[in-house]
């Protein structure tokens, strides 16, 4: 067995499997699929190949080839730094599909990924998963390698289930659409074998995975992430000209006056429609302020998937409706280069940034906002608590309440004395609370405790295989066995737990499925560990954990 020495170099694998990732030019916006996540992975690889005992950084996600969406994702290999490197894998058909079509495919994602990292010159220390997905392949990968797995979720299916009911979709509905069932399974199995969880915030810990029936919290760590320091800064007087600023006066009779900016996809979940019928409700804030949703880049809504159509095209009707012309900016089109002079021409003209998602993981554009010198305004549900509550420089609303989305925005671009507290504090506590540095020092303390008692698998030929991995086994009756003492079984229970990677653990009994699974529940309880309901696999004279 291959063991981690401390005197190593660090060679970490990022998984980050959906979306459209590049090095450069990032099409946040582009679809649901392209937002936050796919910044953050390509930032955490960068901060993470600059500290001194990191050999090599891979991140990894699926190649795509397809003229719709450009030739740049169907290059195997991207350098990203020296030691860093976005590194594409084949799986599923070639063009690009949207995330909840992916499943079919992770399986040959998986296989195939194995494959590449059986041709690296050595095994990575760690494998890092991003979302759901790759969490799934995840999971794969650690049993056939003996690697330990860290995993980010991003967002999370059961509270998006939760909160996608409370709209009034049916169970029927989600799963269509999106897949729901599959994705909550890949979760819990991926809660249940990481061996560490990575949160941005506090309240992903304390309101979202303690949702699932794998909820560890002695396993997760808060490690928020940062904000580029050089690219997002406060405005200099050269800003207010920039061409983005130019392109405002097409939409506003008055663009001199304060700006409330949003910035997100054109999707559901971020809720600018509601944001929308705030301002077209309240003369107060219409004579204010003018209101810019930034909502993605399209050329013709109608050939858009249809739930950027469906918000864009609601976002029409209600301006028109509260009849919003010459006060709201829709822009069709805007540069990745755009993003950071956008928030500065906001914080220059002493508007609010507002973020009123039904929910919200983290909320990278806060940061970038606050770091632009922009007071926020943000939804309560999610990372804007610790954000706003760290930075002292906003405040939280109930995003379906109109009228508290109005007043909240008013208290501050009524108050100019209010305005300069909260911008200062931004601009002070980002850089104490969120900077890659800090993010990629924090984690890098988090990775020896796991390598210690690890044990990489030797390389050795590819071989097919039907299940996972294991150096060892142990086989065991059940009654008057495993059953019978309860103190012997915890530490049983404890034992096997510590050895998963490469422990197999199976039941030889006589008795039916339905009757081990009651019994299994009843010690599990006993143990202290979730309940199941599928845990084995039937196997000729037994059962297989």
């Amino acid at each position: 067995m291959q063991e981690y020495e401390k005197s190593e170099s660090l060679y970490i694998v990022l998984i980050s499997i959906h979306g459209l990732i590049r090095g450069h030019d990032l099409e946040l916006g582009r679809d649901a699929d392209t937002g936050g996540q796919t910044k953050y992975v390509v930032e955490l690889a960068k901060a993470l190949a600059k500290q001194p005992n990191v050999e090599q950084v891979d991140l990894v996600t699926r190649r795509i080839v397809d003229v719709e969406v450009g030739g740049d994702y169907a290059e195997a290999v991207e350098a990203l730094a020296e030691n860093a490197q976005i590194v594409r894998i084949d799986a599923g058909p070639e063009g690009y599909i949207r995330k909840e079509e992916l499943w079919d495919h992770l399986d040959s994602f998986a296989d195939n990924l194995l494959s590449w990292l059986h041709g690296q010159p050595r095994w990575p220390n760690v494998l890092h998963s991003h979302y759901a997905d790759a969490g799934y392949v995840g999971v794969r990968l650690s049993h056939l390698t003996g690697l330990p797995l860290i995993h980010t979720g991003h967002s999370l299916g059961r509270d998006k289930c939760r909160r996608l009911l409370a709209r009034g979709l049916t169970m029927e509905e989600i799963e269509q659409r999106y897949h729901i069932s599959r994705r909550i399974n890949a979760e819990e199995e991926t809660l249940s074998n990481a061996d560490l969880i990575i949160t941005s915030t506090g309240n992903e810990i304390e309101d979202q995975y303690e949702l699932y029936d794998c909820y560890t919290p002695e396993k997760m760590a808060v490690i928020p992430p940062g904000t580029d320091l050089d690219q997002f800064h406060p405005p200099a007087a050269s800003n207010a000209s920039s061409a983005f600023a130019a392109s405002l006066k097409n939409f506003l009779s008055q663009p001199d006056m304060p700006m409330i900016l949003a910035l997100s996809r054109p999707d559901e979940r971020k809720n600018i429609v509601t944001l929308l019928e705030a301002y077209g409700e309240s003369p107060r804030l219409q004579a204010k302020a003018n209101l810019v949703i930034v909502a993605g880049n399209r050329d013709d809504i109608r050939e858009m998937d249809d739930g950027a159509q469906g918000v864009l095209t609601e976002l029409l009707l209600v301006m028109d409706c509260y009849d919003l012309y010459g006060r709201v900016a829709l822009p069709k089109h805007h540069k990745a280069d755009d993003v950071a002079d956008i928030y500065r021409l906001a914080a220059a003209s002493k508007g609010v940034f507002i973020n009123p998602a039904l929910t919200e993981p983290f909320g990278l554009t806060l940061l970038e906002a606050a770091t632009s010198g922009l007071p926020l305004v943000a939804t309560e549900n999610g990372g804007p608590v610790d954000i706003i509550g760290n930075c002292q420089n906003g405040l939280l609303v109930d995003p379906l309440d109109k009228t508290a989305i109005a007043e909240a925005l008013l208290s501050i671009l009524d108050n100019d004395e209010y305005w300069r507290t909260l911008s200062a504090n931004g601009l002070a506590n980002v850089v104490r609370h969120y900077s890659w540095e800090a993010h990629a020092q924090a984690y890098l303390q988090k990775v020896p405790p796991l390598l210690q008692h690890f044990e990489r698998l030797p390389k050795t030929p590819l071989v097919a295989t039907t299940g996972r991995l294991r150096s060892q086994a142990i086989f065991t009756a059940l009654d008057n066995t495993l059953l019978g003492d309860d103190e012997g079984l915890a530490q049983f229970v404890s034992l096997i737990r510590k050895k998963r990677k490469k422990c197999l653990f199976g039941i030889a009994t006589g008795r039916r499925l339905d009757s081990v699974l009651a019994i299994f529940n009843r010690l599990l309880k006993f143990a202290d560990i979730p309940s199941v309901s599928t845990p084995f696999s039937e196997a000729p004279g037994g059962l297989e954990a």
